[in-house]
């Protein structure tokens, strides 16, 4: 309870407070005093509780107190009988009361006015069931939990932007700094527009030269664009590439292997994985470790010299030799039943190196098979890039090898063919060459016969003749076939023409009658369009007109319609009071006591007695205050007055017994000085 009171009178006396309280004059405050001080600490926290209790009723002040409470949810110690005790204690200003209270408020300050500060926006109204099934009132308490909601969001944004740290200060500084920057930018600018309107067309420059910096700027984001996109794309391709790759070891895995083989394989896989997990790595990291250890502890010693590093290696030359000599008494005391397990152990020391050598292999070729991998998926994006074109999978290469053989095979096919054709394509030649010969031959004899006979030349003349002749007749043929078609189609042309200006002249004449008729229409439309355009502003006028008076009209009878249901819900309030005032009435008139111990104006007519009888009690015990406030409130300073005449008398028997102790205390190393 002390430190509760000390804590209430430290901070009383800081800002914003200032009352110059000690221990005892908090404690000796009267209740009403408390009261008010409470209700200054309640102002701090909610500006509207800063209130003077002397010109209000202590029911009120209570009732005012009590509430804020219970915005701020304190829960005062106790059970439902100790809550009606709290209440009492709060009127009449009671210490037990009032204390920790004091101690809560002032323990959370800052919390409880934000409490506070929220809870004027975020209590809510607690609207009558009979008044929301009226359609403007239930609108009117859903926009206002929506407002209830917005707020919330606000205020939790708000305290966030408090907690992310930009201060007020800094936020005017900035400002500041920006509006210097800013005044000196705008003198710059208008001195550098004063120098450019000195120059022939600057408005049409400075137009360009905006438009210039617009291009630059479009392109500048275009290349951005453009750069993020060939990015974006280089790593799709990689990532397709990559899922390629696992997509055909999967389909490999799939089409070459059984379930039998795909489980050996994983549980290889498992026990190599287990391994690696269970022994190999367990045992780097700790050889890792004692390295990590070895190298702190050598990074830590001071820095060795030349001294220093000769006398450990003497030292590591001793150990090495005593290990040797440890190692020859072994073998001269081996013991031939030790030589199995000795044998054992060294094949199981065998296998264990064997063991991590192959698991080293194999972690190697797997990294070098993992950057083998990037390397080809490097090389193709290259390959990619450079070419244009799509670079094969391995099961593309594979149909495409697969094509070559049999684009080979058919090769050689053909080759065969070919090479039959080719002997073929000999002996027919070599067979005209004879038969060349022999026509020659009887081509000479047929010339020596001419000869003889006085007619040489006939057969070659007889030839040439045959040959001309025919190709005359072929011409002749051509030529009658080829006037023939021109003739035929000059015929069917002239016929196509007389039939297109016999088919087209009454065409032309209806077009040209239409050519007048559209012309008349057209200026006809002309007209009406000008008297449609004339009319439609004027129509436009008068909707604008109509518009306006619906408006008005709507918003009559919305006013109308709210004052219905306003004169509708005070219809219904009133026959609502009327039936309690009949009931009442025919409570109050009822021949039964108990029915009318029930009325209303029975209830109240005790409670007003029961109020004057309290207020008669009270009266005169204000009365007795008064008349005893004289004397009291002089009992208390001679109280006060005794209270510090005894502080003074204690103080001084204080004072005393330390002097009589010291000259005690001087008055023996005397005798001991006497005594020496």
């Amino acid at each position: 309870m002390g430190d509760q009171i000390q804590f209430i009178v430290e901070k009383l006396n800081q800002e914003p407070f200032r009352k110059n309280y000690n221990l005892i004059s908090f404690d000796s405050l009267q209740p009403l005093q408390l009261l008010q001080l409470l209700s200054d600490v309640l102002g701090e926290i909610d500006p509207k509780h800063v209130v003077d209790i002397r010109e209000e009723l202590p029911e009120q002040t209570a009732k005012r107190m009590l509430n804020l409470l219970g915005i701020l949810k304190y829960k005062p110690p106790g059970t439902v009988s100790d809550l009606s005790a709290f209440r009492q204690g709060l009127v009449t200003g009671s210490k037990t009361v009032i204390h920790p209270v004091l101690h809560w408020l002032l323990q959370r300050t800052s919390e409880l006015r934000t409490r506070a500060y929220l809870a004027r926006f975020l209590v809510k109204l607690e609207v009558p069931a009979e008044f929301l099934q009226d359609d403007t009132v239930a609108d009117f308490n859903k926009q206002y939990e929506e407002l209830m909601e917005a707020f919330k969001n606000l205020h939790k944004e708000h305290e966030q932007l408090k907690i992310s740290g930009l201060s007020t200060a800094e936020i005017r500084r900035d400002i500041g700094a920006m509006e210097e920057e800013k005044g000196q930018l705008t003198k710059r600018v208008e001195r550098l527009k004063k120098r450019v309107e000195t120059v022939q067309n600057h408005q049409r420059m400075l137009e360009i030269a905006r438009q210039l910096r617009i291009e630059k700027e479009r392109q500048e984001s275009l290349a951005q664009q453009k750069q993020e996109q060939k990015s974006q794309l280089f790593h799709a391709e990689q990532k397709l590439q990559r899922a390629q790759v696992q997509l055909k070891e999967m389909r490999q895995m799939v089409a070459d292997s059984k379930p039998d083989s795909l489980m050996k394989k994983l549980e290889e896989e498992m026990n190599f994985n287990s391994y690696l997990l269970t022994e190999k790595t367990p045992r780097e990291m700790e050889s890792k470790k004692t390295s990590v250890y070895f190298l702190q502890k050598v990074v830590a010693e001071p820095a060795m010299t030349q001294a220093d590093l000769t006398a450990l290696e003497s030292e590591r030359d001793e150990v090495n030799a005593e290990i040797n000599q440890l190692i020859e008494k072994r073998m001269i005391k081996y013991e031939p039943t030790d030589s199995k397990f000795s044998m054992y152990r060294q094949q199981a020391s065998i296998i264990s190196r064997k063991k991590e050598a192959k698991a080293e292999e194999l972690q190697a070729a797997k990294e070098e098979m993992s950057s083998l991998e990037r390397q080809m998926e490097q090389k193709s994006s290259q390959a990619h890039e450079l070419e244009g074109s799509e670079v094969l999978t391995e099961d593309e290469y594979k149909q495409y090898v697969s094509k070559l053989r049999s684009k080979n095979t058919l090769y050689k096919k053909k080759r065969l063919e070919i090479a039959e054709i080719t002997a073929e394509y000999g002996i027919l030649q070599r067979t005209e060459e004879l038969l060349r010969q022999r026509h020659e031959a009887i081509q000479q004899q047929l010339q020596a016969t001419e000869e003889k006979k006085g007619i040489s030349g006939y057969s070659y003349t007889q030839e040439e003749l045959e040959r001309v002749s025919a190709v005359k007749s072929e011409m002749d043929e051509v030529k009658g076939q080829t006037l023939d078609n021109m003739s035929e189609m000059v015929k069917k042309l002239n016929a196509m023409v007389a039939e297109k200006k016999a088919s087209l002249a009454p065409v032309i004449k209806e077009l040209r009658q239409l050519r007048q008729n559209c012309q008349e229409l057209t200026q006809e439309c002309e007209e009406k369009k000008i008297q449609y355009d004339s009319c439609a502003a004027g129509l436009e006028t008068n909707r604008s007109a109509l518009e306006q008076e619906v408006k008005g009209l709507l918003e009559e009878c919305a006013q109308e319609e709210s004052n219905y249901r306003y004169i509708n819900c005070m219809k219904m309030s009133l026959e609502v009071q009327l039936q309690r005032a009949r009931e009442e009435m025919k409570a109050y008139m009822s021949p039964d006591p108990q029915e009318r111990r029930r009325a209303v104006r029975e209830q109240y007519t005790r409670i007003i007695l029961e109020q004057e009888n309290l207020g008669k009690k009270l009266r005169e015990k204000q009365k007795v205050v008064r008349e005893s406030h004289g004397p009291n409130m002089k009992q208390m300073k001679m109280w006060q007055d005794f209270q510090q005449l005894m502080e003074c008398k204690r103080e001084c028997f204080l004072k005393q017994q330390n002097q009589a102790a010291i000259g005690q205390i001087i008055q023996e190393g005397g005798k001991d000085r006497l005594v020496l």
